[in-house]
């Protein structure tokens, strides 16, 4: 076993300034938090000594040195002390032999008095021990006043102190950019952690060359892009891929956020942006990566009232900043977001963000090559076939996938597995994707009823319509929040298209539960609300964008290009009649009454089937794709003997069924 070195150098810190060794036989270095903690003990113990002095120095009012001579004559005071104060005044302090009732103790005397050269000897011929002092009330008096004042300013300053470092080294940091560095120890991810994102790693191989050896391109009078702007969906790897392409340049990286220079002071933000370069100067060669830009770089015309005046200075200092500084220095500016629609032109055009690369969805190859590198900490089971998975996650980004894998691993787990299973893998996906399955919520036997009938509807229709996707299973099981049921399709591959004839057969399918519901109990129920929610948007995409209506032709109507908030279209009128908008409504509503009653007619010839796969899902609570394929031809479900040769089939022919991007119809 290895010994461990105490002089080790700790990790270099973010900032990229090396830290020194640690001297174990250095003295220990002055803290002011200490001092100040110190001092305050002290100051608690000092009051309440004073506390407890002024208890016990209580004593019964003698208000006539009469008394105090007969007590002295009768020989109560054995013992007293003559105390003379800087400001003149004099007094007797004692104990009496009387006995206190209350305490048990000598009873305590006080009593002003006129000091005499007479008073010794007085004091000895009747046998009273005594002694002199001299004490100074005021200094204690001005201590214990100024000690609650002096607390409250330490406790101010320390709670200033701590707020200033943490909004950055002292109160005139505020203009000082706040990109963490991560130098080349530090940065240790590189396109082999990068997956799904094939040609994005094409496009951005030239940027790692030039920052390896400018002189390469230098040489033959070729400049380099001066920013890179990543666009695509959460989740999809922006980051990653930054942090990648400073990997494998092997040169600092500053990350910062678009949102770290807004600030309430005005000129903080701009201040930031000069500064951010400026590091970026002196590190050179390095790259600078902007996380969601679009909270600082959003348009400029804001359409409505005023613009932020404090993030329009902080756009134009950056704007101003990327015309300012050449690529030649070795510093490459990389964005990232996913709101490309509302970025400000000015940031986009040449010589600022000359190039805009696109990290889209991953495809089957590249979910599959996620997983892998997600699968790395896992124990996958033998038996498990990352490409089923894979195919069975369109729609899923690498955020997703990577939340698959740690959902698989967690209920794997909780289930005492010694290793992640295909099915701990296939219920994380549905978990991700639909929601957990929640059984507290129990429903009565009529509204479990109703939900059988429904599902089973879509079910059905999914099966025999004329182009669907296919089916994968159905639940009367609720997940998530908005379904008491589901029926999930599973399309065969990634789709970026979609035919007139398919679209239909969709919206068939999603009225199937609603027809369903009528044809069995005369009724119908709030359930299908997300089903005529879906089917309504994806008819009105038909008529308006795919020009797919038979009565108005091949035109899209509407514009969608702008964002309602940017103001940009609230001035604009509508770029068709009001006789338009009528057929375009009249368009989608037979597009939606078509639909019903095709799904009408198909459920209507296939009652029987309707009522034998209601009846097992009842049963069941869940069934999947071969369960109702083997209802419907074998009129019940087969068993795993009966089942087996069917399998080994399948496995001879590779045949896998996956999972796809369709939201259950519920």
């Amino acid at each position: 076993m290895e010994t461990p070195n105490v002089n080790k150098a700790p990790p270099t810190p973010l900032s990229g300034e090396p830290r020194k060794k640690t001297d174990l036989n250095a003295p220990p270095k002055f803290s002011p938090r200490g001092l100040f903690l110190w001092f305050a003990v002290f100051s608690l113990m000092l009051l309440a000594y004073q506390y407890y002095k002024g208890e016990q120095q209580v004593a019964a009012p003698m208000a006539y040195n009469p008394d105090f001579v007969s007590l002295v004559e009768k020989g109560e005071i054995p013992e007293c002390e003559v105390v003379s104060e800087i400001s003149g005044n004099q007094y007797i302090q004692g104990s009496l032999k009387t006995i206190d009732p209350r305490t048990g103790k000598p009873k305590q005397f006080k009593v002003d008095v006129m000091v005499t050269d007479d008073l010794p000897k007085w004091l000895r011929e009747h046998g009273v021990k005594f002694a002199f002092r001299r004490d100074s009330p005021y200094f204690w008096q001005i201590v214990s006043s100024a000690l609650p004042v002096l607390l409250l300013l330490g406790l101010l300053w320390f709670m200033f102190s701590r707020q200033m470092k943490g909004m950055g080294q002292g109160a005139m940091s505020f203009g000082k950019s706040r990109a963490k560095m991560l130098n080349r120890d530090k940065n240790k991810v590189t396109f082999k952690d990068v997956a799904g994102v094939e040609e994005a790693k094409e496009e951005v191989q030239e940027i790692i060359d030039f920052l390896k050896d400018p002189k390469r391109f230098q040489k033959l009078g070729g400049r380099i892009p001066k920013g890179v702007m990543l666009m695509g969906p959460p989740g999809t790897g922006k980051t990653l891929m930054a942090k990648a392409i400073a990997g494998e340049a092997d040169v600092p990286f500053f990350n910062i956020s678009g949102s770290d220079f807004v600030e309430m002071f005005v000129g903080v933000g701009a201040s930031r942006v000069r500064d951010m370069f400026e590091q970026g100067k002196k590190n050179a060669p390095c790259i600078i990566f902007i996380d969601e830009i679009d909270a600082v770089g959003r348009s400029r015309f804001s359409g409505i009232g005023g613009g932020h005046d404090e993030r329009e200075q902080t756009l134009n200092a950056l704007l101003v900043e990327m015309d300012g500084f050449d690529t030649q220095e070795g510093v490459i500016i990389i964005a990232a977001t996913n709101r490309p629609d509302v970025l400000d032109p000015a940031l986009q055009r040449p010589g600022r963000f000359d190039r805009q690369i696109v990290i889209d969805l991953p495809t089957l190859e590249g979910r599959e090559a996620i997983l892998q590198i997600h699968a790395r900490g896992i124990k996958l089971s033998p038996a498990v076939e990352l490409r089923r998975i894979a195919r069975g996650t369109p729609g899923f980004s690498g955020a997703d996938l990577a939340n698959l894998m740690n959902e698989a691993a967690l209920l794997a787990a909780r289930g005492g597995k010694e290793s992640v299973t295909l099915p701990d893998l296939e219920e994380a996906r549905d978990k991700v994707r639909w929601g957990r399955e929640r059984r507290s919520r129990v429903l009565d036997e009529k509204e479990k009823k109703i939900t059988a009938y429904h599902e089973t509807g879509h079910a059905l229709v999914t099966l025999l319509v004329q182009d669907s996707e296919p089916l994968h299973k159905i639940t009367i099981i609720p997940r998530g929040t908005a379904y008491l049921g589901a029926t999930m399709q599973l399309p065969e591959k990634d789709r970026y298209m979609e035919g007139k004839n398919k679209l239909k057969g969709t919206l068939a399918t999603m009225m199937g539960g609603r027809v369903a519901e009528e044809l069995v109990f005369g009724d119908i129920t709030s359930g299908a609300r997300s089903d005529l929610k879906h089917a309504t948007r994806l008819a009105r995409l038909m008529v308006c964008d795919w020009g797919m209506s038979e009565t108005l032709g091949p035109q899209t109507f509407g514009n969608h290009e702008e964002l309602m908030f940017l103001g940009r279209e609230i001035s604009r009128s509508q770029d068709y009649s009001e006789d338009t908008a009528r057929k375009i409504d009249a368009d989608i509503s037979n597009l939606l009454r078509e639909s019903y009653a095709q799904a009408r007619e198909i459920i209507e010839k296939n009652r029987d089937k309707l009522e034998l796969i209601t009846k097992a899902l009842l049963e069941r609570e869940t069934l999947d794709a071969r369960d109702v394929e083997e209802l419907m031809s074998q009129g019940r479900i087969l068993s795993e003997s009966e089942r087996l040769p069917e399998v080994e089939a399948v496995k001879a022919d590779s045949v896998i069924v996956a999972d796809g991007p369709t939201p259950p119809v519920a």
